[in-house]
Parts: structure tokens; C-alpha cells; sequence
């Protein structure tokens, strides 16, 4: 995974990996932005993530749906995450502000097949949304959906205090 390029503010970029770490277990959904050939299409997720060696984030849905037709028709994806937002008031309307942790990312996203690898997916969701332990999942349900990852391959975090 390699860092984004060009940051403009650089006094509110984000690097340390216990940083980025942070806003991934606070944020509740991650945006997927995906290629629709014409003005991209926008999809708000719940997710789960394992970070060792790359950053990966694990979704599911419905296995079917335009969402599932676009990744299955280019898997190039950019992603962003936000948390920690508060509104800064002023007297002076052009000094309004927010206040907000951010991360702004691409990546490809890969449809998972193994069963293991699918409760593993499922296991990051709802552990990451407080279920502690290993999830029990109904195998019919399990077979009707899809489960899907994103290997991240850049990545940049930001905040404003």
C-alpha cells in the first residue's frame, strides 16, 4: 500500500498507522465509489477491516444489484471514511468550519468464494459494530450473499481539530 501523493495541507495529514487505525474503529460506514462508465456511483457500507500486512476491508450485501454489476464489471474502487465531525460556529459566517478525521483511499475489491475466508469477512463486520466472539451464521442465508473484500492500495488520512 503506498501513501497518496499531494496532500495540500499537509499540517492536517495523517500517517501514523495508530491514527488511521483510530478512525477505521470509530467511523460507522465506509463509501465505495465505483465506475459506471459516466459519472461514478456512490455506495455507503457497513464494513469490517484486518490491518497486518495491507489494509483490507470486508463488506457484504445482497449478491445481486447494480452495485455487484459494476464491481463485477471493473473492481477498481476509491473509498472514503470520516468520523469525529462538529460543527465550528462564528459570528463571522465565512469562518464556519468542521472538524472531522478522514480517509481517502483506492483499491480493487475481490468477491470471496472460500467458506472460511467468508465467515472470517463476516467475523471483521460484526466484531468491528461490538459482537464479541465468533459469529453463528445461517448457511442458507451465508450462500445467498455476497461477501467481498477491498485490498487497499492507497491511502491517505486527514483531520481537522
Amino acid at each position: 500500500m503506498r501513501e497518496t501523493v499531494g496532500m495540500r495541507r499537509k499540517d492536517r495529514e495523517l500517517t501514523a498507522k495508530q491514527e488511521l487505525l483510530a478512525i477505521l474503529d470509530e467511523a460507522d460506514v465506509c463509501r465505495i465509489a465505483l465506475a459506471t462508465g459516466g459519472a461514478p456511483y456512490i455506495v455507503p457500507l457497513n464494513f469490517g477491516f484486518v490491518w497486518e500486512d495491507e489494509l483490507t476491508l470486508y463488506f457484504h450485501s445482497a449478491s445481486e444489484g447494480r452495485k455487484i454489476d459494476l464491481l463485477q464489471r471493473d473492481n477498481r474502487v476509491g473509498f472514503e471514511i470520516d468520523t469525529a465531525h462538529e460543527i465550528v460556529r462564528s459570528e463571522n459566517a465565512c469562518k464556519w468550519s468542521m472538524r472531522y478525521k478522514s480517509l481517502v483511499g483506492t483499491g480493487a475489491v475481490f468477491f470471496i468464494e472460500d467458506e472460511i475466508e467468508r465467515e472470517f469477512a463476516l467475523n471483521a463486520i460484526i466484531q468491528k459494530y461490538g459482537h464479541a466472539g465468533r459469529g453463528i451464521f445461517n448457511r442458507e442465508t451465508l450462500q445467498r450473499m455476497a461477501i467481498y473484500k477491498l485490498i487497499v492500495e492507497e491511502l491517505s488520512g486527514k483531520q481537522k481539530k
